[in-house]
């Protein structure tokens, strides 16, 4: 049996990783894609124990959700403070993210 080993030398400046801090609205789109996966799970469950993970992994991403949007709405009225009162109008109101949180929490 052959073994076959390399090994590189590689400094910081070889490396082409760009990391960028995701925004918040991608956040939230993961955080609904992620609940949709575990409600899909969960409708799918059979083993008692797995029914118990859906339930605890969809409270937890719940109230993930639940902190984004608390999030999202604190930037919206830092950003009212800043903007014209005209340019903002409409941006927020009829926003699915403030229908599905309203609808989930009460």
């Amino acid at each position: 049996m052959k073994t076959f080993y390399a090994q590189s030398y590689r400094t910081s400046d070889d490396m082409d990783v760009h990391f960028s801090v995701p925004s918040l609205r991608e956040d939230l789109e993961k955080t609904r894609i992620a609940l949709e996966i575990a409600y899909a799970g969960f409708d799918n469950a059979v083993d008692p124990d797995m029914v118990d993970c859906y339930i605890y992994e969809i409270n937890a991403l719940l109230k993930r959700y639940k902190h984004l949007a608390a999030l999202s709405q604190e930037e919206y009225a830092a950003a009212k403070e800043t903007v014209p009162t005209g340019r903002l109008r409409g941006l927020y109101e009829h926003s699915p993210i403030h229908t599905l949180v309203s609808h989930v929490f009460g």
